[in-house]
């Protein structure tokens, strides 16, 4: 089996709506571009402390987790923060992974913007590139 790796960009969601009542500026919207794994494995987005530190997310609870070697442990759940691929875009909640090498991008924002993998290991619209819907 391949790995798939898609540039996604986050957002922190908060920022966005500061700037959008005019408190900061759209330059001050604090963001990240990654290179991230698709892991249809994993059920939502997996970031790590550094990226959780830049967004500047809040941690808003804990969650449990169970990694592929089969340990499982409470992380901390982070956000709200916007995940944006091409033209497409979800927010969601983020489990944080202290030293997690990769982002990870899981079944739930992949499905909430109507992503799937196709056999050439690439993301792509599930309906091809047209959005279905847009959710503000």
């Amino acid at each position: 089996m391949s790995l798939v790796k898609t540039e996604i960009t986050l957002k922190n969601t908060e920022d966005k709506m500061k700037a959008k009542r005019g408190v900061i500026k759209e330059t001050e919207i604090r963001q990240i571009t990654v290179n991230a794994l698709v892991d249809t494995g994993a059920w939502t987005l997996v970031i790590n402390e550094e990226i959780r530190e830049k967004l500047g997310l809040e941690i808003l609870g804990s969650d449990s987790g169970t990694l592929a070697d089969g340990t499982s442990t409470e992380y901390n759940v982070a956000g709200p923060l916007d995940v944006n691929w091409k033209n497409r875009r979800v927010t969601c909640d983020a489990l944080v992974l202290p030293d997690a090498d990769d982002v990870l991008l899981g079944a739930i924002p992949l499905e909430a913007m109507d992503l799937t993998v196709n056999p050439r290991r690439e993301l792509v619209g599930a309906h091809g590139d047209q959005i279905l819907h847009k959710i503000y």
